[in-house]
């Protein structure tokens, strides 16, 4: 998912039911003004902020100005943080912040959990309209990471017409952590994500998913059970009113997209310019539970892609997988399963390449950019070639994580997807899915529809999930890939009838997850860009065609 962190749940990865309402897809590029909620407002003072002790990341107080830093600062009281602060030329640096919210909302004197926040202001203060968020994916993704990589790029695409901000989702990050206490096995990504045994068995992922919901009633307390996308939203606006905003922009991307959308359902008024790039199924009663379902339809759209590239002449030995496109999923299919029988030791010592850590490094690679944009195709084909031609310990780099993933990143992805929505609790009904799934989509061998932590998880959902509708102002832009492995194209239009009249979809031809300032597409990015910083919207859904092989 666009910037989520590679143990990050496929936020994102999700066959849409899709009502008889059609959504006009044009070519056209012709753009008009939005209505009054997002008109451009020339100037913006500095708002009035309250209860935010901003310093420089490196721990300096005050609002730096820098060439280029690195710090290492870090604290849990107001006003301080972890990161990397940059400025160029004297532009404000990056500051952080710590944000004091409510464990309970619905309990405000009650205890209270640490937000880790950060902002990169503006440099043009006479060109100033007003505060932009970005929400990150995942669940579990770092917003203050995404701001540090990203915003200094963003905020020259804007102008300086924002004072950039994120945060960083409680539970996870330089916010207060949450824990379930997991063992190193059960945080190994193929773990994690529930890849069936050879032949489809998912006994000891129905074992694995009961230890690790007894590990998190058990460890993970009030924080852990708080975790969840409604009090994401509220989290959010705490934040807003802390930094005396009367309204954000935003721009969420894969699992913040969806994030974006419930805080425009929830707080309409407080939206000015939204922009929900990678938008996966709204549907309430499913959620992340379609999320991961329909990752194997989306695996399905983008691996043509790959074996394209895969096939090309113009690869070289270590690199082609086969010699017609058509013949590199058989190939893929056929090292996968040798290496369910007999997996491979890698040279540096990392986890042994099973069947699964070859599928699951075959998703990492669909999410990347284009064609190969971001070298993840170049990657994924060394390693198949080098599994299937080589002996001996494998030589070439390991695309997935050599460790575990974290302690907290772990818990928020199981707390979120756990406390959102009830699952099903029938074991059975799991392995009648997983059959069903493997055989009809051999590429994720039945992981998207596998047993979760969720069929074990004490008390289920938190609350009843909302829907997303068509009430509030017209200021939405939404921005997708087609061939998205993430967020599926399906589930970006049920995201589009949602949002009715208030959002307008731009479609992008194109691989991978994520667009805006990723995939490369002059036209998306120039939408989103204008969407940004003039408030104009295409008249009508618009498609962006390839400026190059994607």
């Amino acid at each position: 998912m666009g910037n989520s962190a590679p143990g990050q749940h496929p936020c994102c990865m999700r066959s849409f039911h899709r009502k008889a309402i059609l959504l006009t897809l044009s070519t056209t590029a012709c753009a008009a003004a939005l209505t009054a909620p997002a008109q451009a407002r020339p100037h913006a003072p500095e708002p009035k902020a309250t209860g935010l002790g901003w310093q420089s990341c490196d721990g300096t107080p005050g609002a730096a100005k820098t060439g280029t830093g690195t710090g290492t600062g870090t604290g849990t009281g107001t006003g301080t943080g972890t990161g990397t602060g940059t400025g160029t030329g004297g532009a404000p640096a990056r500051e952080c912040a710590t944000l004091s919210v409510p464990v309970d909302h619905a309990a405000p004197d009650g205890p209270r959990t640490d937000i880790a926040v950060s902002r990169l202001r503006s440099d043009r203060p006479e060109a100033r309209r007003g505060t932009l968020l970005l929400i990150p994916g995942g669940p579990g993704g770092s917003g203050r990471e995404w701001l540090a990589q990203q915003g200094a790029e963003l905020r020259e695409r804007t102008g300086g017409a924002y004072d950039i901000v994120s945060l960083d989702p409680r539970g996870v990050g330089g916010s207060a952590k949450a824990d379930c206490r997991l063992s190193d096995d059960d945080r190994e990504l193929t773990h994690l994500r529930p890849w069936p045994g050879a032949g489809g068995d998912i006994s000891e992922n129905v074992t694995r998913a009961r230890r690790v919901a007894d590990a998190c009633a058990r460890n993970g307390g009030a924080l852990l059970r708080s975790v969840s996308t409604a009090n994401e939203v509220r989290d959010i606006d705490r934040f807003r009113q802390a930094l005396g905003e009367e309204k954000l922009s935003a721009w969420g991307v894969s699992y913040g997209a969806y994030v974006g959308a419930l805080y425009a359902q929830k707080h309409p008024e407080r939206t000015d310019r939204w922009l929900l790039d990678s938008s996966g199924d709204p549907d309430p009663t499913r959620l992340e539970r379609s999320w991961s379902a329909n990752m194997a339809m989306g695996a399905e759209d983008r691996f043509p892609d790959f074996a394209r590239w895969a096939a090309d002449p113009a690869r070289d030995k270590a690199h082609r997988v086969a010699g017609r496109e058509a013949d590199v999923r058989r190939e893929f299919l056929a090292v996968a399963a040798r290496l369910d029988a007999r997996p491979r030791e890698f040279r540096d010592g990392h986890f042994p390449l099973t069947g699964n850590r070859l599928r699951q490094a075959l998703q990492q690679a669909l999410y990347g950019k284009g064609t190969d944009k971001d070298g993840t195709f170049t990657a994924l084909s060394a390693l198949i070639v080098a599994a299937r031609d080589t002996t001996g310990p494998l030589t070439v780099p390991d695309p997935l994580p050599a460790g575990p993933i974290s302690q907290d990143q772990s818990a928020v992805i199981v707390g979120t997807l756990c406390n959102d929505v009830n699952w099903p609790r029938s074991v059975a009904s799991y392995a009648r899915d997983v059959a069903a799934d493997r055989a009809r989509y051999p590429l994720t061998a039945g992981m998207p529809v596998g047993i979760l932590p969720c069929a074990f998880w004490k008390g289920g959902a938190t609350e009843k999930p909302t829907r997303i509708t068509a009430d509030g102002p017209s200021n939405i832009l939404m921005i997708q890939n087609q061939r998205d492995p993430a967020t599926p194209y399906r589930g970006a239009l049920k995201m589009r009838e949602a949002l009715g009249d208030r959002a307008r979809l731009v479609t992008v031809d194109a691989g991978g997850h994520g667009v805006y300032l990723d995939t490369g597409n002059n036209c998306a990015d120039r939408a989103a860009t204008d969407f940004l910083t003039k408030g104009t919207r295409p008249n009508q859904d618009k498609t962006c065609e390839p400026e190059s092989a994607a």
